[in-house]
């Protein structure tokens, strides 16, 4: 039986949400085509009406492969009032003429109207230096007038397959991605993230190469040409890419914080630099250089630094359980699809070599693209309802009620860190999973509200099913409780997994720690992350800045590959911040119930920071003393080198300078 210290539904909520369903299974289903702007889509074909409102009587048509192409005449002095074509995914100009006189010109094309104005698609045809401006107007934006790490505008760059000779930097919630079924389909020329403002900060917050707030970006399925600069931190992936060079994870040597990378190829050396700590998984490489706080390697192959705990701060783990990548979109054939990966049990090294792909397209049209501008729950979950896969596009979705997914094999996923935000008329979740084979959720970023219990919930709390056979799968999913207004918020548990045999693989789950709408009274919370499910397994999981316990877990037979956390800044004293009825100094970041007898964990990094210089927290680790629970690698770092963190499990922990703690292994009530 699970064991839950959360009451996580109220009897009101369940009524709405059986209200809801019930709504949801009364709406038909429409037939009819997308119609926008004139522009008809059929199943294979297009259809443009073409108006006359500045007095057209015949057009010249025209038509490209991409929005930045070259526009080929097909058809000249056309007089119908309609103009059909099979080239679905093309664009189409059409230059309308008076008297002899041009007295109109309009761009149309399904895919810009399908994904909307935040998503940004570029075929090989189009012009270079056309894409080079649009990809720098982007990265202007994405930077931010107003602090970018906290900015309302969001974008997704595309590219089908072919060659780019394009220059890539990467800005706030922005994701760059190829649309080849391989990484090797699709060339970019120069790709970085930088953080290069010297002398001053700007309103992005960098200052001398500070990468620590280099937050909310993504890049996948695309080879890189040259060496890359990722200078990044929490809430950031790269994955499937390849790279034709080195790749460094910091800018000059200056501030970084960690992050993930996963099913990647880098035929030079990976210079970790100033990170402090690191999560790569599935990766290959020429050779690793650096050791900070954390380093955690998890199915890699390649020249991985020697593991001397604590000397050498590296876990190294041969082989990766089980996983499976995060699906992506494709343009394959024509048409786009949606690439699903297979699950990959006890593997090393990247999951397409060789040409391998391992996995099945579903097709576009078995999803419903949802935009920001036209959507919110009642039509997501209408949507659901139909047996539709869910495609959010680059926005920010209100939502005035929970998303319910309960099909198996079910796929939601973002793109360009869509934003599912809490409505001040949802006080019970964004998202619930039912407990259900096979559900993917992924590419999203949950943000907090007024008031809500959770911001994703995976099962019932009397969830039970086996999903060894086709787990449930989310993959980089982010999470935040204040930081981006004044306005005062409210999370008891951000993520709660009650579901058994659950993949996790890339979390940040974060109360926000500084910019607006920040304080012990102001983004209120309980934990980050309560996991009640058994044989739930992270790869990459970051929790941050809670009330209470960051990470709670009470399922049996976890497994957590990589663990980073920062204690919360501002408990205003130490009688507010009390564990175990008052007895305790503090909350343990990861803590597992003391009834659990099997959990593993490996390379955890635990760090404070405290405001008030007088708060101590006795532990940073608890978990029960059974022969079953491990815990390998763990450090504890005082960054404002004030020893607030007693010790780093259980009372243990082995000083080795005067700002860290660490333990080698925890297992079976002893500390080795």
């Amino acid at each position: 039986m699970k064991k839950s210290t959360v009451i996580l539904l109220t009897v009101a909520a369940f009524i709405a949400l059986v209200f809801a369903a019930a709504m949801i299974a009364a709406c038909g289903k429409d037939e009819s085509p997308r119609t926008e702007g004139g522009l008809e889509a059929f199943d294979d074909y297009v259809s443009i009406t073409l108006t006359n409102t500045n007095g057209e009587t015949s057009y010249d048509i025209y038509k490209s492969d991409g929005a930045y192409g070259e526009y080929e005449l097909v058809a000249g002095g056309y007089t119908d009032k309609k103009y059909s074509d099979t080239d679905k995914w093309a664009y189409y100009r059409v230059d309308g003429y008076a008297d002899g006189r041009k007295v109109s010109s309009r761009v149309y094309s399904y895919e810009r109207e399908l994904f909307g104005d935040s998503t940004y698609i570029f075929s090989e045809t189009d012009d270079p230096d056309k894409v080079s401006e649009v990809i720098n107007e982007i990265y202007a934006d994405q930077r931010g007038s107003d602090n970018g790490q906290f900015a309302e505008t969001r974008a997704a760059i595309y590219f089908k397959p072919g060659t780019y000779e394009v220059k890539v930097n990467e800005g706030y919630y922005t994701s760059v991605s190829g649309l080849g079924l391989l990484p090797t389909d699709t060339d970019i020329a120069d790709f970085n993230v930088d953080a290069d403002i010297v002398g001053g900060a700007d309103e992005s917050g960098w200052i001398n190469y500070n990468a620590t707030c280099n937050f909310w970006r993504s890049v996948e399925n695309i080879k890189i040409n040259d060496d890359v600069r990722w200078a990044v931190s929490q809430a950031t992936s790269m994955r499937r890419v390849k790279i034709d060079g080195d790749l460094a994870l910091h800018h000059n040597g200056g501030w970084s914080s960690g992050g993930f990378l996963a099913d990647s190829v880098i035929t030079g050396i990976v210079d970790s630099g100033s990170q402090q700590q690191w999560l790569s998984r599935n990766d290959e490489w020429y050779s690793w250089s650096g050791v900070n706080f954390n380093m955690v390697f998890v199915g890699t192959e390649g020249n991985i630094p020697e593991s001397n705990w604590p000397d050498s701060r590296v876990t190294d783990i041969s082989t990766t359980p089980a996983v499976r990548e995060k699906p992506f979109p494709v343009f394959e054939d024509g048409d786009y699809g949606v690439y699903v990966p297979d699950l990959r049990e006890n593997s090393t090294g990247v999951s397409w070599m060789n040409g391998e792909t391992g996995g099945e397209i579903i097709p576009l049209s078995e999803f419903y693209v949802a935009r920001a501008d036209r959507d919110n729950a009642e039509s997501i979950n209408a949507a659901l309802a139909e047996g539709k896969n869910i495609f959010f596009t680059a926005g920010i979705y209100e939502m005035d009620a929970p998303i319910v997914v309960n099909r198996a094999g079910t796929i939601v996923m973002g793109s360009g860190y869509a934003t599912l935000r809490v409505s001040d008329k949802n006080i019970d979740t964004l998202m619930r999973a039912m407990d259900e084979d096979g559900i993917m959720i992924c590419g999203l970023l949950f943000d907090a509200g007024a008031q809500s219990t959770t911001l994703l919930e995976v099962g019932a709390s009397d969830a039970s099913a086996d999903h060894s056979d086709d787990p449930i799968c989310l993959s980089d999913l982010f999470f935040r409780v204040g930081g981006r207004s004044d306005e005062k918020t409210y999370v008891h548990t951000c993520v709660v997994i009650n579901s058994d045999d659950v993949i996790g693989d890339n979390f940040w789950v974060w109360r926000a720690d500084h910019t607006y709408g920040v304080g012990w009274d102001v983004n209120v919370t309980v934990n980050g992350l309560l996991v009640n499910g058994d044989d739930v397994t992270f790869y990459g999981l970051l929790v941050e800045h809670f009330h209470e316990y960051q990470t709670v877990w009470q399922g049996e037979r976890g497994r957590t590959y990589f663990y980073q956390s920062e204690i919360p800044y501002d408990p205003p004293s130490q009688d507010d911040y009390m564990s175990h009825d008052g007895t305790v100094n503090g909350y343990a970041s990861y803590k597992v119930a003391d009834y659990v007898s099997e959990h593993d964990a490996y390379g955890l990094g635990i760090y404070s920071c405290p405001h008030n210089p007088t708060i101590k927290v006795d532990n940073a680790i608890e978990v029960p003393d059974w022969s079953g629970v491990r815990i390998e690698h763990a450090i504890v770092v005082w960054l404002d080198s004030d020893p607030c963190i007693q010790s780093v499990v259980n009372g243990e922990g082995t000083m080795i300078n005067d700002w860290q703690m660490t333990i080698n292994l925890c297992g079976g009530g002893k500390v080795y």
